[in-house]
């Protein structure tokens, strides 16, 4: 068992025990580093210890979306469905933190406030809510992509004697929605898998959605134990494939174009990764993201299977967008979502039609009209890729705050480092193939190359390592050039930031795919990183001139 290291002086600096910053504390200690981590929540689990809303689940499939880097993990735990619900992923990230005693390198219910480089001693000084300071060489920012909550400025939100709540911060011990009028507000990726549970439960739901969003049933369904041992004696040409794809699963898209096969072939297909579920749906042609006539067939298909299961032909046009290409914004998983709207108990309020006025002590005024609520659900999802790095108060070279070299836009190098922040690494950063990947493997793959790098540094007898200005603005290009050879800025996604006020819109991915940006990233590694400067301690520096 590896004891907490309590000092202030530590190697590494782990903030965050979500899915990276757990495989990164247990990446660091093995590599023989002192390390300590930080985590807001209670426990271990990140995004799946807060996303407790009632129906919450994971749009990778469970034997994918899981550790690659123990064999004898893979073999030891057993998922009990296709894609698994939020509290047996939960279950899986307790099981791993107990089995490699992970626990004891995190101070849980702990926010880091501030962090500054010190140029004299090449060293962070990172501070807590509670009173912590601890000194760094290196800094593990593991906060996530999806986990500063939005909650928007809708007049009169204060006023409401209901109880309010957001999918993103759900109380640990539930919610009794019984006999309730329940409102929610947003049509996400959490509105759409919660709303199916809550008007089960519910008197009366009513959704307010402004934007529609495309969303393919999960046909999941229990893993029985023939399946399951074949996962686990497949894992090993699984994972092959899945660091060598596109979004880091082992699918591969037709590779012909939507366009050049016959109806009865596309339809064929279409209905093939239709039933393979969710965001396998986005991968079913090779040109599905790039051209927008194979889109459209794509969308034309998800339409066409819309409106067979909504009842009324107004609700379905409601339902159905038609302000940007499928795939564009996350295609949602989904347990009978739209159906939900056939339920007499459900009500759909088009917030583009019909604006809200304001919130009140009752409910919400649409209209002029009040719609009487005892619950308000926020599903408005969160500040995605940036909004937790933003949060913190974290200065660099020259006191340089990273929230002001941020205020055009999000600068970092291979998703990782940014410059003017040494030793500083971000996990699954902007311009990473982040969310467009399984988050899993993109953690395990960064936290690799992290620990790599800082073992680089060792060997070198080097302290520093930091990309170069231009490194950034070449890798930025190039990520924008790969933007725009897709469709994904044709919408108005949080993958843009359109969903934040006032936050620069920009594309904030790698689109070049997974298996390329590995590549990327092991070239660089390889070729003794180019673009960075890895420079010696600052007292050594002095002592050569």
């Amino acid at each position: 068992m590896t004891a907490e290291h309590t000092g202030s002086d530590v190697d590494v600096v782990v903030i965050g025990a979500g899915v990276a910053g757990m495989y990164a504390m247990h990446r660091m200690r093995a590599d023989g580093l002192t390390v300590r981590g930080f985590e807001a929540g209670p426990d271990v689990g990140g995004t799946w210890q807060f996303n407790r809303y009632p129906g919450a689940r994971c749009d990778v499939e469970s034997v994918d979306y899981s550790y690659s880097f123990s064999d004898e993990l893979q073999q030891e735990w057993d998922w009990s469905e296709r894609y698994a619900t939020q509290p047996e992923i939960l279950r899986y990230l307790e099981h791993v933190a107990e089995r490699f005693d992970l626990r004891s390198g995190f101070r849980f219910d702990t926010r880091v406030t501030a962090m500054d480089f010190d140029e004299a001693t090449a060293r962070w000084t990172v501070r807590t809510d509670a009173g912590h300071e601890v000194t760094a060489r290196h800094v593990v920012l593991a906060t996530g992509s999806l986990s500063q909550v939005n909650l928007p400025d809708i007049p009169g939100l204060d006023d409401f004697d209901g109880r309010i709540l957001h999918t993103g911060a759900w109380p640990r011990d539930g919610v009794d929605l019984a006999g309730k009028r329940v409102g929610v507000i947003g049509t996400g990726s959490s509105g759409i898998q919660s709303i199916p549970v809550i008007a089960g439960q519910a008197a009366h739901l009513t959704v307010f959605q402004r934007t529609p969003n495309f969303s393919v049933p999960a046909n999941n369904h229990p893993i029985d134990d023939q399946t399951r041992a074949e996962h686990k004696a497949g894992y090993a040409e699984r994972r092959y494939k899945s660091f060598r794809s596109g979004g880091g699963s082992p699918f591969l898209p037709n590779p012909k174009s939507a366009l050049e096969v016959s109806a009865a072939e596309r339809e064929a297909e279409f209905e093939h990764y239709w039933a393979k579920g969710g965001v396998l749906f986005g991968k079913t042609f090779a040109d599905q993201m790039s051209d927008i006539r194979a889109n459209d067939l794509a969308r034309e298909f998800a339409e066409a299977k819309i409106r067979a299961v909504v009842n009324d032909p107004e609700t379905a046009d409601k339902l159905i967008p038609t302000d940007h290409p499928i795939g564009t914004k996350r295609i949602v998983t989904d347990s009978g979502y739209f159906q939900t709207y056939n339920r007499d108990n459900v009500d759909l309020i088009d917030l583009r039609a019909t604006p809200i006025d304001r919130i009140e002590a009752g409910g919400i005024r649409v209209g002029g009209e009040l719609v009487e609520l005892d619950v308000l659900v926020f599903a408005t999802g969160f500040d995605a890729i940036t909004g937790a790095a933003e949060r913190i108060d974290i200065r660099g070279r020259g006191g340089a705050l990273l929230r002001d070299e941020w205020a055009d836009g999000p600068r970092a190098h291979l998703g990782l480092m940014v410059d003017g922040f040494p030793n500083m690494y971000l996990v699954s950063g902007p311009f990473g193939p982040g969310v467009l990947a399984n988050m899993v493997l993109g953690s395990e793959l960064h936290v690799n190359w992290i620990a790599d790098a800082i073992a680089a540094l060792d060997t070198r007898g080097r302290a520093t390592i930091e990309p170069t200005a231009q490194a950034v603005d070449d890798w930025l290009t190039h990520c924008a050039e790969l933007g725009a050879k897709t469709l994904f800025p044709r919408a108005n996604s949080w993958y843009m930031g359109a969903n934040i006020e006032g936050k620069p819109r920009l594309f904030m991915l790698y689109a070049g795919g997974f298996g390329r940006y590995r590549e990327v990233l092991c070239e660089v590694a390889a070729d003794g990183y180019p673009g960075f400067e890895l420079a010696p301690a600052p007292q050594e520096s002095a002592a050569a001139r």
